[in-house]
C-alpha cells in the first residue's frame, strides 16, 4: 500500500494541482490506515473489504479521535481508494459507503474590533523582526487570507501601488483588496526590514524569518500567542481567529454575503453564511439584554 499512496499523492501533486497543505494532509491520514491494515494482515485488493475500512472508523472513535479528524481521515480514504478503483479497474470501491460521523457545528471564535486594534498594535519599535510582525498582522487582517496562504505570499503577488494581492491556491486564484494600513505596514517592512531578515541569500518569500528563510506556521502561530498574551486578550486565538474576525466584521458593517465568499476563498456560501448567522446570535443577545418589553 506504501506504493499506492505515494502514486496518489504524486497523481493529486500534479494533475489535480492541489496545496502542499492537503497532499500532507492525505498522506498523514493514509499512512495511519496503512498502519492498521498492515498490522491486521489485509493487504491485497481481496482482503481490503468495506467491513474492514468500516472497523477502521470504529477503531479511530474507540480510541477517541475527535469527529473533524474522522470525518478528515475518511474523507482521505474515499478518495484514494476512488483513484485505485479507477487506475485498477477494482470490481468495487471498499471505501463507497463509509460514513463520517456527524460533527457539531461550532461558531467560529472572533474578536472585536477593539481587541483587534489592540493585537495589532503590539508589534512596536523599529525592529526588523517587529515591522515584520506589524505587516503580517495588518494584512491577515485586512485580507482575510488563511495563515498558510499569508506565509506562501511572493513578493510578486502583492500590489501595493493598486492595494490588492492574488492568492492562488490549487487550480482557484482570487483577488483581494487591502486598505491603507495594511499598505502601509507593508511598505514599511519592504523599505528595509525584509532586506535586513534576508542578509545576503536569495528568496521570492515576502515574509522571512529571523534567518531570512520563509516563514513557518509554527512561527507565526508563536508570536501570534505572544502578542495576544501582551494584549492581555482572555480568548484562545489562532492565526485563523483574525480570518473569522476579518468576515465577520465585514458582514457586520453591511458587506454583501456573496463578496465576502469570494474574498474568503469559500467554494460553498454556506461556509460563509456562519458568519451571518453569528451577527444573528449577536443582534439578539444584545435585545435581551436591552428591550424593556423582551
Amino acid at each position: 500500500m506504501k506504493c499506492e499512496i505515494e502514486e496518489f499523492i504524486d497523481y493529486l501533486h500534479n494533475t489535480r494541482g492541489t496545496s502542499k497543505n492537503t497532499e500532507v494532509s492525505y498522506e498523514r491520514d493514509l499512512r495511519k490506515l496503512e498502519t492498521y491494515l498492515t498490522e491486521g494482515g489485509f493487504e491485497t485488493e481481496e482482503q481490503i473489504t468495506s467491513t474492514v475500512l468500516n472497523s477502521y472508523v470504529l477503531y479511530m472513535e474507540r480510541k477517541n479521535f475527535a469527529a473533524s479528524s474522522i470525518s478528515r481521515s475518511i474523507a482521505s480514504i474515499r478518495a484514494f481508494f476512488q483513484y485505485l478503483t479507477r487506475k485498477y479497474g477494482w470490481k468495487e470501491n471498499p471505501a463507497e459507503k463509509l460514513k463520517a460521523p456527524k460533527i457539531e457545528k461550532k461558531l467560529p471564535g472572533i474578536l472585536t474590533v477593539k481587541e483587534v486594534d489592540l493585537l495589532l498594535a503590539q508589534p512596536k519599535g523599529n525592529t526588523a523582526k517587529g515591522i515584520r510582525d506589524k505587516a503580517m498582522l495588518e494584512l491577515l487582517y485586512a485580507t482575510g487570507i488563511r495563515v498558510s496562504e499569508l506565509i506562501s505570499l511572493k513578493i510578486k503577488d502583492v500590489n501595493l501601488k493598486l492595494g490588492y494581492l492574488t492568492c492562488s491556491g490549487g487550480d482557484r486564484e482570487r483577488v483581494i483588496p487591502f486598505g491603507s494600513a495594511a499598505k502601509q505596514a507593508v511598505e514599511k517592512y519592504m523599505e528595509g526590514a525584509r532586506g535586513q531578515l534576508l542578509g545576503d541569500q536569495d528568496s521570492d518569500f515576502l515574509f522571512l524569518n529571523c534567518s531570512g528563510k520563509s516563514m513557518s506556521r509554527q512561527g507565526f502561530w508563536k508570536v501570534l500567542k505572544g502578542y495576544a498574551t501582551s494584549a492581555g486578550i482572555q480568548q484562545d486565538i489562532t492565526p485563523h481567529t483574525l480570518r473569522h474576525s476579518f468576515a465577520a466584521h465585514l458582514l457586520q458593517n453591511g458587506a454583501d454575503l456573496k463578496s465576502v465568499q469570494e474574498m474568503m476563498g469559500h467554494s460553498d456560501i454556506s461556509s460563509t453564511q456562519v458568519y451571518m448567522n453569528m451577527n444573528i446570535h449577536k443582534i439578539r443577545d444584545v435585545y435581551m439584554k436591552a428591550h424593556p418589553r423582551k
